[in-house]
């Protein structure tokens, strides 16, 4: 990457020129003494295309999540349950929640 380094003066009177540089990629520090105080540096550009869905490497969007839901799909969406009700079983694989539960101290020996 390219900097220059530039005072005040001559900055004022090159602005347009330094401006040009600064979008060609180059870097441009402004100078009050020969001390740096300020650095020109072009900003990221906007994007032009929308961004991709998903984000991330391995996630593929099939063509049929953009195709509209079949009515049974749909009147399941708005008047199913919130939390459908799930089949207990008879096995537990868990101990009962300890969250919310107060907490032991522990003994003194």
């Amino acid at each position: 990457m390219v900097m220059k380094v530039v005072n005040i003066n001559e900055a004022k009177a090159k602005l347009s020129e330094l401006l040009d540089a600064v979008e060609s990629g180059e870097q441009v520090v402004i100078c009050k003494r020969n001390q740096p105080v300020a650095e020109l540096h072009a900003l990221p550009k906007k994007r032009t295309e929308p961004r991709p869905i998903g984000g991330v490497k391995g996630i593929e969007i099939l063509p049929s999540f953009y195709e509209p839901m079949s009515e049974e799909e749909l009147a399941e969406f708005e008047d199913g349950a919130i939390f459908p009700e799930l089949p207990r079983s008879n096995r537990v694989a868990e101990g009962s929640p300890t969250h919310g539960a107060p907490r032991r101290k522990p003994r003194r020996r």
